[in-house]
């Protein structure tokens, strides 16, 4: 029988003794589309319905790189995200919102160092300083070339821009979170549920590894690591393996790093409901689905929550999807009872057994991936692919032979369902986005602009942190293109054979 209580090393059964007796979990809801001035309203919107916290999506371009007047931005620009190129972007996307006030979670990976600086000029721009800013940067580039894909740089280079962000946050942001290490991609992707936590800590000791490496210290920069998983539709299952990944990742810090400090040992995390578990069918059924997945989170122990929208198998969601998503939330929290006991499952011989056959489970991967020389090597080799695509396509081969039953998909069809409304984005909306970064470009003075790039470039090539260099450029106009396209022309760019 485990005698552990809440908030006592490992942390299984929570980080917190009293954990949403004391305070709720944040409550986010991902949004962004169009342009930023669109994104702002749906932002407003959200927080006047109770949000707790933003949590920012950008537009594929941004992600690898690109301004939005590229021509390989073409098609892409507030699709799938909001388009951020510049400054001005920026400022427009948090008009009227007070950033003093609102922890912001950015989920941004190749481009990270530059969405941050972004939001660090933005600030002061505001008046907020940056040692008062809250929030996440997602900066987890390990995930991008194992489940997701966007990535710019080989990993190695990504990798310093990672360590860089952590060394600069340490001392200029200290309440920022400075990464997300990222299952919810890995899960996504296919991969089992040991397998989204075992590569999940694997890319969590590479970072540290190389922290280490730039003489970091986990005791300092260890709390201000996050983590952001899946919830997926095996209930207990999930409730079982947000317990093991706490005391996984505590054991991890005080094993192998020698962590001391409580804080570094506690594995925080932010979850989000499962996008591959939406169907395109009967989306009202997604609304049970994403209720479930909720609760697993909840009772699992989680810090912070986004719960999927019931159209966005579809498209982007509408107001109305959102805001039911969100209730979802707000329901569980305030009308279920769940949240005044911790670990509620604890002490149950199914979780119980569950959440030590996942530890057991995961740390058997980990222990191949160290084998194989650690998480860039597996990567590297394509070894850690391999294995999610291989999970992948036995989970396709049982929906397709029926042994795993999809309601609506595979069983239970409805064959008279009528087309719901779906948020379109405004063509020409986008246009005006892509002209305002050209007027940018031909107004500004491209001389200053000309000297910053070539002061990054010359950073980029020695062991100086890129992040002060970063927040010069956008300061002066520089955009997100050409500054990716500065790191480029120095980092080369990743191709995986």
């Amino acid at each position: 029988m485990n005698h552990e209580k809440p908030g006592e090393f490992p942390f299984t059964r929570g980080i917190y003794e009293e954990m949403y007796n004391h305070r709720l979990w944040t409550m986010r809801q991902y949004a962004g589309f169009t342009t930023a001035e669109e994104s702002n309203k749906r932002y407003r919107y959200l927080l006047k319905n109770g949000v707790m916290g933003l949590s920012i999506a950008f537009d594929l371009p941004t992600q690898i790189g690109y301004d939005s007047d590229h021509p390989m931005s073409l098609g892409e620009v507030g699709k799938v995200g909001v388009p951020i190129s510049s400054l001005q972007n920026m400022e427009t996307l948090f008009h009227d919102i007070p950033l003093d006030q609102v922890s912001t979670s950015m989920t941004i990976n190749a481009t990270a160092p530059i969405l941050l600086a972004l939001y660090i000029a933005m600030a002061e721009k505001q008046g907020v300083p940056a040692d008062k800013l809250q929030g996440t940067i997602q900066n987890d580039i390990l995930k991008e070339y194992v489940a997701r894909g966007t990535y710019i740089y080989p990993p190695i280079k990504s990798m310093r821009l990672v360590t860089d962000i952590f060394e600069f946050c340490a001392s200029h942001t200290p309440n920022w979170n400075t990464i997300s290490i990222s299952g919810y991609h890995i899960r996504e992707a296919g991969s089992t549920v040991e397998q989204e936590l075992a590569f999940t800590f694997a890319n969590g000791i590479a970072y540290v590894e190389a922290a280490i490496d730039k003489d970091l210290d986990p005791n300092q920069f260890g709390p201000r690591i996050s983590f952001f998983f899946n919830s997926h539709n095996g209930f207990l299952e999930e409730v079982a393996k947000f317990r093991a990944a706490r005391k996984l990742w505590a054991t991890i810090m005080k094993n192998r790093f020698g962590v001391t400090n409580e804080k570094a040992l506690m594995c925080r995390f932010h979850v989000q409901t499962g996008g591959s578990t939406l169907t395109a069918k009967q989306i009202d059924n997604n609304v049970v689905r994403t209720t479930i997945q909720a609760l697993s989170a909840i009772l699992g122990g989680t810090q912070s929550l986004h719960t999927n929208s019931k159209d966005e198998a579809l498209a982007l969601p509408t107001d109305d999807a959102v805001k039911l998503a969100l209730r979802t939330q707000q329901i569980i929290a305030y009308e279920s009872g769940i949240k005044n006991y911790p670990d509620p499952f604890g002490g149950s011989y199914v979780v119980e057994e569950m959440t030590d056959k996942l530890v057991i489970e995961a740390t058997k991967i980990i222990e191949t991936i160290d084998q194989i020389g650690g998480s860039v090597s597996g990567i590297e080799s394509g070894w850690i692919q391999d294995e999610i695509s291989r999970s992948a396509y036995e989970y396709q081969k049982n929906i397709d032979t029926k042994k795993q039953i999809i309601v609506g998909v595979n069983k239970y069809e409805d064959l008279d369902e009528i087309d719901p409304e779906l948020l379109e984005i405004d063509p020409e909306k986008v246009h005006t986005q892509i002209e305002s970064v050209t007027t940018l470009k031909s107004s500004r003075n491209n001389d200053q602009v000309a000297q910053q790039l070539n002061r990054l470039k010359m950073v980029a090539k020695s062991d100086d942190n890129v992040m002060p260099y970063i927040i010069d450029c956008v300061k002066n106009d520089c955009t997100l293109g050409e500054i990716s396209d500065s790191f480029r022309s120095v980092f080369g760019e990743h191709n995986p054979h």
